[in-house]
């Protein structure tokens, strides 16, 4: 299946309305929109991390409403219960059985604000939702509406009272977004504003039919042999071998970037990083995968599925900062 011009012209006009229509609200933060917008062409779901007030809910709620999709939030808190997410059997005295009362996961897209304050057998009722697109309530599974789309935020500073997502579930995540402080130019507009920008009204500029020929043309965009080897390259080099640490020298260990991970990506990976590559091929207006479009999006996509040991965090060495390193070693294709 080839992509025509006229379909590639239609998508980034959509995509650029959606982007307008979004800055009415939100100032500023142009790589999370593009990569929730990323996401939502891609069919996977985003973890944001900020510190509070940087409006990641707002961004989220703005997004829902220019898709014209159904929205739900779920507010995690220490005491919420699986069943507060997926649902539960309630029985019905008057007829004598029980009936299903679906719960907020049922929906096309679902906030899951501050998902680590939450314990880890809630934030596991979202695996199988996220995973397979259903949900298991009793003995039935129910398939959720499509599309099916989850953002979850956390506060990367509070510590009390939070508990880390296991690495099953944020391998679940396409893409992991940091949301950072604005500029000192942005920081005015929204001082000016007053608060008053979640007040500003949005249009339907990116409704469901337009949201399934952007995913209809990014499966239609090509990535050659060479493109999915060097997307599998990257991946490979993230992942240690057994006794490398102890053949290298002090000097050869800190310069090598396996030095610094525990665990690397999976095969998941890969197939995210291709995904990736191919909704920003599509932003760029092109039918074809080129390396800038795996690069671009490498660190969104493998910044939560490298789990770095105690010398990263006694060097104060980052994930993203290992991603860049290996993008700059990696040949290109």
């Amino acid at each position: 299946m080839e992509i025509s011009k006229y379909e590639l012209e239609e998508c980034s006009a959509s995509i650029n309305n959606c982007r307008r229509e979004v800055a009415k609200r939100i100032v500023g933060q142009k790589e999370v929109i593009d990569g929730i917008l990323t996401a939502m062409i891609g069919g996977g779901h985003i973890l944001l991390e900020g510190v509070p007030g940087l409006a990641k809910t707002l961004a989220v709620r703005t997004i829902a409403e220019i898709s014209g999709l159904e929205f739900k939030r779920i507010q995690f808190t220490p005491d919420l219960l699986p069943a507060d997410v997926t649902g539960t059997l309630i029985y019905q005295q008057a007829l004598a059985k029980f009936a299903v009362r679906r719960g907020p996961v049922f929906s096309n897209i679902v906030l899951a604000d501050e998902i680590n304050r939450a314990p880890a057998k809630v934030q596991s009722a979202l695996l199988e939702a996220m995973a397979e697109h259903q949900v298991t309530i009793g003995e039935t599974s129910y398939h959720l509406p499509e599309p099916f789309f989850v953002l979850a935020t956390q506060n990367p500073i509070e510590q009390e009272g939070t508990y880390n997502l296991p690495e099953a579930e944020q391998d679940r995540f396409l893409m992991k977004l940091l949301v950072t402080y604005p500029t000192p130019e942005e920081e005015i507009q929204i001082v000016k504003s007053n608060g008053n920008a979640i007040n500003q009204p949005v249009q339907n500029v990116f409704n469901i039919d337009q949201i399934t020929k952007c995913k209809n043309a990014v499966q239609a965009i090509t990535a050659d042999d060479k493109i999915i080897n060097y997307i599998v390259s990257i991946v490979n080099v993230t992942r240690p071998e057994p006794g490398r640490n102890e053949r290298r020298t002090s000097a050869q260990k800190k310069n090598d970037v396996l030095h610094y991970i525990s665990y690397g990506a999976s095969p998941r990976a890969g197939i995210a990083l291709l995904q990736c590559a191919k909704v920003a091929a599509l932003f760029n207006g092109r039918s074809f995968v080129l390396p800038e479009d795996v690069q671009s999006v490498a660190k969104p996509v493998l910044r939560h599925r490298l789990v770095l040991n105690y010398e990263a965090s006694a060097d104060s060495v980052t994930t993203d900062e290992l991603i860049s390193k290996i993008i700059e070693i990696m040949p290109l294709p």
